[in-house]
């Protein structure tokens, strides 16, 4: 299974539309993950048209979107259970909020707020976040992620150009 893994889009404010990029590598998903800070519900009824979607809310986010969302979501893919939040506070303590977010043992936690990817595994916890596509404040390069499960799950981070 492939999942498309997206944060911080803070459309329109940071820019009007997703990359194309996105819109491209998602086409061959079954799921995508929003990480919160979508701004405008409009990011979800767009990559909706792609293929489900599940997201939560971030610090961000419009009433609209609040009233969608939840603040988590614990999703189950095959045999593997993935955590889903945005995450608050400064990005130096953010994965020691992540880990305390969640009472249940996780397979991946995917995550956003500080912009800045990463693709860590801790303890058996694979911490996944996707950085953001549409700004740079807090990192080199524009990313999303790409989550591939089997017997395992891997996640990329790319970079968009």
């Amino acid at each position: 299974m492939k999942i498309g893994v997206i944060s911080d889009t803070h459309i329109p404010e940071r820019a009007l539309d997703l990359p194309k990029e996105i819109y491209t590598a998602f086409k061959d998903c079954e799921l995508i993950l929003h990480a919160g800070d979508l701004i405008s519900i409009d990011v979800l009824k767009s990559l909706e048209k792609i293929c489900p979607v599940t997201a939560v809310v971030g610090n961000m986010d419009s009433p609209e979107v609040r009233a969608k969302l939840k603040e988590k979501e614990v999703i189950n893919v095959g045999n593997f259970k993935i955590g889903l939040i945005h995450g608050k506070g400064h990005p130096k303590n953010l994965l020691d909020v992540i880990k305390d977010a969640f009472n249940d043992r996780l397979d991946v936690i995917v995550f956003g707020h500080s912009h800045t990817p990463l693709n860590e595994k801790q303890e058996g916890t694979l911490y996944f976040n996707p950085g953001s596509p549409t700004d740079t404040m807090f990192s080199p390069y524009r990313s999303y992620g790409i989550l591939e499960i089997d017997n395992d799950i891997k996640g990329t981070i790319v970079k968009i150009s």
